[in-house]
């Protein structure tokens, strides 16, 4: 008799599900109040689980439909993985692998083109052909030194939302970004009462300011404080961290920096998770004001239909180039590829680059370059003047960017 057996996760099955990850991520028990409000997004759709011989979940893979950005704006369906676990006594037994095998396909069976996740370990993923396709920075902005040009972010009002009012009136703010950097995921109405209302509503002191300008409200920031001070250094003050800030238009995220940077009694501003080209430097008289605390990988993607996702994009100007690519996991993604300004196909021409697909996923959305991935061995040049007009055609001005957490 097998171990364990991969099936969809049925009704009334989530919750124990849930507790697994949870468990996994080393997080405490669950309460009751804590799932009724996470419940409504945990949905039973979308979630493989490995069962034991008692029925008892031993390792869970979860996703949820919604819609990523790609480079020229459109919005591209796309699954994303919200939770990958295998319960500690059940580790190296193929669990993993069976349950992203049945994730994968059934994401391919029902045309999804692309799949996200964030990474709990940067070695676990690229062997199912994720690759990480865009970074952050983390940002700690030294207070007292911090002044801003005159006349930066003055245009415009903040003022605090009550929890009740955040609840109600951010998701649709949110909406209205539109999205056009590479990278923003859409957020479905089922992401926003576990992810964004428990975090907001819940006793950890998060608070939201929302940023007006002449077309009203257009732009949002949730952050907390925490208390520095000690017997020995009474004056520190606290660190205001941010938790997520987003802005329609680039005067709107200024005005939110002028309003984070005037609260009274903090030492420092922090942000985790930053676009790795945020000008805050730039808004400052003294740019050694800020520092770079630490940049690490964000979205991981993948891609389930290539022919599809390479389609969807848009790309820079250059000759085409003609890419062979590699995926185990999913055949049909197989063979070779033209790309070029007027688009992609399929063809039998002899390939310029040859690459897998986790590879080609780490350099979608328009990070990174094939000519560093060909210095570490992840492409195989062909023609060496190729590389050169790949890189052309796939990176991005802007830098792509996630912003949201699942």
């Amino acid at each position: 008799m097998s171990e364990f057996h991969v099936r969809a996760v049925a009704e009334g099955e989530q919750r124990a599900c849930l507790e697994l990850l949870q468990q996994s991520l080393h997080s405490r028990p669950m309460s009751d109040e804590a799932w009724e409000k996470m419940a409504p997004s945990w949905p039973a759709a979308g979630k493989f689980a490995a069962f034991d011989d008692h029925a008892t979940p031993v390792g869970i893979a979860s996703s949820f439909d919604t819609e990523l950005t790609v480079p020229g704006g459109r919005k591209l369906v796309t699954s994303a993985v919200d939770g990958v676990a295998v319960r500690a006594d059940r580790t190296r037994r193929g669990i993993l692998t069976t349950m992203m095998a049945a994730q994968l396909e059934d994401m391919a069976a029902r045309g999804v083109p692309l799949a996200a996740l964030h990474a709990s370990e940067g070695v676990i993923y690229g062997r199912f052909g994720y690759g990480a396709a865009t970074y952050g920075k983390s940002v700690l902005v030294e207070r007292p030194r911090a002044e801003l040009h005159d006349g930066v972010g003055r245009e415009g009002t903040v003022r605090f939302l009550t929890p009740a009012e955040a609840v109600e009136r951010v998701p649709a703010l949110y909406r209205r970004f539109a999205g056009e950097r590479p990278g923003f995921v859409a957020r479905p109405e089922m992401w926003w009462p576990g992810f964004f209302d428990r975090l907001v509503t819940g006793d950890m002191g998060y608070r939201v300011a929302v940023h007006s300008g002449p077309d009203g409200e257009d732009g949002f920031v949730v952050y907390q404080t925490i208390d520095l001070r000690d017997r020995q250094a009474p004056e520190r003050g606290a660190l205001l961290d941010i938790r997520e800030m987003h802005a329609a238009t680039p005067r709107a995220w200024a005005g939110l920096w002028r309003f984070l940077l005037s609260v009274d009694l903090v030492s420092a501003v922090a942000g985790r998770g930053r676009p790795m080209d945020e000008p805050i430097a730039e808004l400052l008289t003294d740019p050694r004001a800020v520092n770079t605390t630490e940049v690490i990988d964000d979205l991981w993607v993948r891609l389930v239909d290539v022919l599809a996702a390479l389609t969807a994009r848009t790309y820079g100007t250059a000759e085409p180039v003609v890419l062979e690519v590699l995926d185990r996991q999913l055949p049909d993604n197989n063979g070779r590829y033209v790309v070029g300004p007027k688009g992609v196909e399929r063809t039998t021409a002899d390939a310029d680059l040859r690459l897998a697909v986790d590879t080609l996923a780490s350099l979608y959305l328009g990070h990174g370059f094939f000519e560093h991935q060909a210095l570490a061995g992840r492409v195989e040049v062909v023609d060496a003047a190729a590389v050169a007009r790949a890189d052309a055609l796939f990176h991005t001005a802007r830098a792509p960017w996630c912003g949201t957490f699942f």
